[in-house]
């Protein structure tokens, strides 16, 4: 195969107006790329990024350290029309984890003087869903979470995303500079306001007025965001190897790319718009769009395609019952429940979906989607389910996604292989398991019963409640192929 042409890296500036917390795949591939082109063609080098991993790796930094950080990005429109990029937007990387000795922060303190900074204008974030330690259901901040409480006591030190801004917003208070910009790129419903309640909610425990003031002077707009970024594998490193790319720091990603961002910026921001990010007054409905249709698909996908055996969105699209459960889901549980601007094509927003789930160059694997079911859920299944139930309507698609996610927390699929089930509550459902395994009606009630995951006003809907059970038993003694042919 002969290589694509590259698209190198614009020059490093020396500038940072932005630090970045989530030092991830999506960050790369998404956020900086956008910034990497609007670098290219505006030569604005003010928005140069300091990117720091809070998580328990410090190979990444050192990495793009090494690297003088540059690292790639191959963008697949398919398996034949390939786009590389060469990113340079990234300054300076720091650690802000617990290493392999079980330290903490190395880079902590770097990284609060650079969130400090006057030059710093924005703090980005795509920590996940569980960065945030907010309580799925209620928004409430967990002030009972270890980090958090460890945040808590000692506030300077602080080792959670919402930790890292109140800290740095004290010291810019304390030395007469203006508050930055929070925006998170997290697929959460209303980021901003979320990522609002768990900064000013910790701020409260150390301050009513630092509370009061974060909450009346600190801009926290809303924003979405779509590309489909797989986890790295051996396979597609020896791709990109393939196409003489070398580079252990390197992203795949579809060619797809979207950023809608609420304009609040008090300090400025780059002109996005120039690189056709759409720079909106309000993103809910985006927001909500997205999160229901793409992010409630993919995850019923996941859950019912990794019970099957099944290895990766593509090979899950290509499967036509579960395609079929895919556009019935989206047609006729998510899209009614949106609320959208004039012009906005739902049904053909599913197709493109379908269209990008069979792109045969990504392989987006069913098990990475299933991560942290009790984040994730809430917002992209039974916010809506809870919406048509308060309209006197069924969810049947939704109900046998969450009997599907129910019987995947038991941690072995239904052919009986095992697998490691990633999930801040995953001890609890082990414990659930274990205790209502062979009753799957009080298990599934059980499961219905978590407040802090499932609305008490959804669990307390006996027909959903019995469409759960239903659809669990059927997937225990039916298979994904007689279950789904039922339905």
């Amino acid at each position: 195969m002969m290589a694509p042409k590259l698209i190198e890296a614009s020059p490093k500036s020396g500038q940072i107006g932005i630090v970045h917390l989530g030092l991830g795949a999506f960050h790369r591939a998404h956020q900086a790329v956008y910034l990497e082109r609007y670098r290219q063609r505006s030569g604005d080098g003010e928005w140069g990024v300091c990117s720091a991993n809070l998580r328990s790796s410090v190979g990444l930094v050192d990495g793009l350290r090494a690297a003088g950080h540059h690292y790639h990005v191959a963008e697949y429109a398919d398996s034949k029309n390939i786009t590389l990029r060469e990113i340079g937007v990234i300054e300076e990387a720091l650690f802000s984890g617990r290493d392999a000795d079980g330290r903490w922060s190395r880079d902590r303190e770097a990284l609060l003087a650079r969130m400090a900074s006057v030059d710093t204008r924005i703090v980005t974030l795509t920590v996940t869903e569980k960065g945030y330690f907010l309580n799925p259901a209620s928004g409430e901040l967990r002030v009972d979470d270890p980090m958090i409480i460890g945040d808590i006591a000692s506030p300077q030190q602080p080792r959670t995303a919402p930790g890292l801004i109140v800290e740095a917003l004290v010291r810019r208070q304390e030395a007469g500079i203006a508050p930055f910009t929070v925006l998170s790129c997290d697929n959460m419903p209303d980021n901003g306001k979320r990522t609002r309640q768990a900064v000013v909610q910790l701020a409260e425990q150390r301050d009513a007025e630092l509370a009061s003031w974060i909450a009346n002077k600190v801009a926290f707009p809303s924003s979405m965001v779509d590309r489909i970024v797989p986890a790295m594998t051996d396979a597609d490193f020896e791709r990109l190897a393939a196409l003489g790319v070398t580079d252990p720091n390197a992203v795949v990603c579809e060619a797809f790319s979207q950023w809608v961002v609420e304009d609040h910026f008090p300090l400025g921001r780059p002109s996005w718009e120039a690189e056709e990010v759409e720079m909106v007054a309000d993103v809910a409905p985006f927001e909500t769009m997205k999160l229901r249709m793409l992010n409630g698909s993919h995850s019923l996908l996941a859950y019912l395609g990794a019970l099957a055996g099944i290895e990766t969105v593509y090979d899950g699209i290509n499967h036509d019952e579960l395609r079929a459960l895919l556009r019935r889901y989206m047609l006729e549980e998510a899209a009614p429940t949106l609320e959208m601007p004039e012009g906005i094509d739902l049904e053909a927003y599913a197709d493109s979906l379908l269209a990008r789930f069979a792109n045969d160059s990504l392989r987006h694997r069913l098990q990475q989607i299933a991560m942290d079911g009790s984040q994730k859920l809430p917002q992209r299944w039974l916010s809506g389910a809870l919406k048509r139930s308060a309209a006197g309507q069924s969810s049947p698609c939704v109900a046998l996604g969450v009997a599907a996610w129910i019987r995947y927390t038991a941690g072995q699929d239904l052919q009986g292989n095992s697998y490691p089930v990633d999930d801040p509550l995953a001890k609890r459902f082990a414990e659930l398991h274990q205790r209502h395994g062979r009753d799957p009606s009080t298990l599934v009630a059980a499961y219905l019963a978590m407040d802090d995951v499932v609305p008490n006003a959804l669990a307390q809907d006996e027909a959903f409640a019995q469409e759960v059970l239903a659809a669990y038993q059927a997937l225990s003694h039916g298979g994904l192929s007689e279950t789904l042919a039922a339905l």
